[in-house]
């Protein structure tokens, strides 16, 4: 508000003082004035001794024109007519602007402060809800626990018997292989001894005149007669080596007592 008035008052004055003749003429006065001050002023500081000069350089002199500029530089600057501006305007304006800065320093300051303290809520709520997920967690386990154990229990049951399913499958699929193969050995004996028949019938006629080399022959014939017999028997007794193993694991696994398997094998004996 005194601000205010004190520029409506140098607006109306001037606006009254440009208006009148005698304001102009006093104006002229007061530049001339000015103007031969200020080159006294000056023609005095040319006029100055040597000795002044000295003293000048001195450094209470350096001082002294250190504390005269300055009064100087606050003294009030005068206008166009003459009149002494007042150096409040600038004093408050100063002021203001430091009060801007420092109140803007508070503001950058709050929000800093502000920021620090979300980001600490922030990983405070982080923890909690980590802490709070772990521990509910925990709880859902420590509450299902017999549940999560039958299921566990119940998916080892079904993954055992899918593997005895699986293993009862093989054992069954290599049996039928070894019973294919023993069958087709057991055809090719059957030919083979059929052939060596129809050969001993054959030679049988010239028994007379080849008893030496028939004797060879039968002699040839009984001992690939005994390695044939002493194969099939090892295969005999490996097929029941296998089957009374498969039947243990099957007993093992299952606790079940189940009927022992046996598979009928005709002897080369009881076709010979």
């Amino acid at each position: 508000m005194p601000r205010s008035r004190s520029v409506s008052r140098s607006r109306s004055r001037s606006r009254s003082r440009s208006t009148s003749p005698r304001r102009k003429r006093k104006d002229r006065t007061y530049r001339k004035r000015g103007s031969k001050s200020h080159s006294r002023s000056r023609s005095r500081q040319r006029s100055r001794s040597p000795l002044n000069r000295k003293d000048r350089s001195s450094p209470r002199r350096r001082r002294n024109r250190y504390s005269r500029s300055r009064s100087r530089s606050r003294s009030p600057s005068v206008d166009r007519f003459g009149r002494t501006i007042p150096k409040r305007k600038d004093d408050e304006t100063r002021k203001k602007e430091d009060q801007e800065r420092l109140l803007e320093m508070e503001r950058q300051r709050k929000i800093r402060a502000a920021e620090r303290e979300q980001r600490l809520i922030e990983e405070e709520t982080q923890k909690r809800v980590e802490e709070m997920v772990a521990k509910r967690v925990e709880e859902e386990l420590a509450k299902r626990k017999d549940e999560i154990d039958s299921e566990v229990l119940r998916r080892v049951e079904e993954a055992k018997k899918v593997m005895e399913k699986q293993m009862l499958e093989e054992f069954e699929r290599r049996k039928q292989e070894q019973m294919e193969e023993l069958k087709k050995r057991e055809a090719e004996e059957r030919q083979e001894r059929e052939r060596l028949q129809n050969l001993v019938a054959e030679k049988q006629k010239a028994i007379e005149e080849a008893e030496q080399r028939l004797a060879e022959e039968r002699l040839s014939m009984v001992r690939e007669k005994g390695i044939l017999n002493e194969q099939k028997s090892r295969l005999e007794r490996e097929i029941r080596k296998q089957e009374q193993a498969a039947q243990e694991i099957i007993l093992n696994k299952t606790k079940n007592a189940r009927p022992r398997l046996s598979f009928g094998v005709k002897s080369k004996a009881g076709m010979l």
